[in-house]
């Protein structure tokens, strides 16, 4: 059996970033251009402050509709209590939180500052290659 690595071995480094003072009309397009589903959002020191998914961004397109305003930040949309994993995580034990969660992805953090993203899919990789 080969050696249990960490998140940071598998974790996604080259990332789509929002920042909170970007329009969420900017922020949406960001997200169809790059075809995902949502973004981590950082401050000016890489630090994560929020999460804005497809799902946030119908919420204010739905919004806009009505009082004809889209250009509202993204920080008035994107969730702030956002789930992260730690780069050192081993990969079973990141493994477990998928499996009792909801989620597809997490950010990574170190000391707060978003060092990258890692998906089931990563997970599932890293444990192929494990086993075989």
């Amino acid at each position: 059996m080969s050696k249990i690595s960490t998140v940071e071995a598998h974790m996604q480094r080259d990332l789509v970033t929002l920042s909170p003072e970007q329009e969420v009309n900017n922020a949406a397009r960001v997200l169809l251009n790059h075809r995902i589903s949502g973004a981590p959002v950082v401050d000016a020191n890489g630090t994560l402050v929020g999460i804005l998914t497809e799902k946030d961004c119908l919420r204010a397109a739905l919004e806009a509709s009505y009082y004809r305003d889209w250009g509202k930040a993204v920080s008035a949309y994107m969730a702030r209590d956002v789930a992260t994993m730690e780069a050192s995580l081993d990969i079973l034990s990141a493994c477990q939180v998928f499996l009792d969660g909801p989620f597809r992805r997490f950010p990574v953090v170190e000391d707060g500052r978003l060092v990258g993203l890692v998906s089931r899919t990563d997970i599932l990789r890293a444990l192929a290659d494990i086993w075989g």
